[in-house]
């Protein structure tokens, strides 16, 4: 098992909305190495089977094992839903697994019990029903709303931040009767805090726009103390991988992550 706190963590993600999560995790935890894989050549997994997410799931978790990552982060929520509980399963003994709905739905409990909380996410996520399950296991008053949004990942992963078009779509979902009189709204997939200023713009100052990712790294940072995996010295440098290079990539990596990265193209499904 590589559990030294020097091994590297690996943060895993339909395409790179996860490199948002490996961003804040950078911020909070700066002396840890990241693996990263982007599975780009399968994306968005939110319309895809749930036996083809964990059957990609499960090969990435290889990889990054082979790496010697001490923790598995699966940084999507599509695949947490789907394949969160396969992937503990084969991994076993060989690093610590984490999914990016989890600290999410404790934060939850924190923050709004009683209260009416709206979630969008993709399809794989919304009608898995996973948060619903795991916020109804909580026993504590929240009614929890969701709506799937399956257009706003490709938008975001062809570069459609801003404009017409994307301002377009995201009221037309916004605007659903499903996602009105809400103290709180989930960002149920990590591709979204990039339209998280705009979100935030709709719905005003009364509504919390919760961004995952920034939940996640605290709770990361939180894990690896905990079971003393934190690294305590500079590793070196991180290594970001994807299935496949897409049009607008290197422009769209830059948004994600905040500044310029080198990625490999991984030969993993050649």
């Amino acid at each position: 098992m590589a559990s030294a706190s020097s091994a590297p963590i690996g943060i895993f993600d339909s395409g790179i909305g996860g490199l948002t999560v490996a961003r804040a995790v950078k911020r909070e935890l700066p002396a840890e190495r990241i693996i990263y894989f982007g599975d780009t050549a399968h994306l968005p997994y939110g319309d895809k089977s749930t036996a083809a997410i964990q059957a990609y799931s499960i090969k990435i978790t290889q990889l990054l094992l082979d790496h010697g990552c001490k923790l598995i982060l699966i940084a999507c929520n599509s695949a947490s839903a789907a394949a969160f509980e396969l992937v503990k399963e084969y991994v076993g003994s060989s690093a610590k697994v984490l999914n990016v709905i989890d600290p999410v739905v404790a934060y939850l409990r924190e923050s709004y019990q009683e209260q009416t909380v709206g979630l969008i996410g993709t399809k794989q996520t919304v009608n898995s029903q996973v948060y619903e399950h795991k916020v109804e296991a909580l026993r504590c008053g929240i009614k929890l709303k969701a709506l799937a949004t399956p257009l706003l990942v490709p938008m975001i992963e062809e570069g459609f931040f801003t404009g017409d078009i994307s301002k377009k779509i995201l009221k037309k979902y916004l605007r659903d009767p499903w996602l009105q009189d809400l103290e709180a709204l989930i960002l149920g997939c990590t591709h979204y805090p990039l339209i998280k200023r705009a979100i935030r713009k709709y719905y005003g100052p009364l509504v919390e726009v919760i961004d995952s990712s920034e939940i996640v790294a605290r709770a990361l940072k939180g894990f690896l103390e905990f079971h003393n995996l934190a690294s305590t010295q500079d590793q070196q440098d991180d290594y970001f991988m994807v299935s496949d290079f897409t049009e607008s990539f290197e422009a769209s990596t830059r948004l994600f992550f905040g500044e310029k990265i080198n990625l490999e193209r991984s030969t993993l499904w050649d």
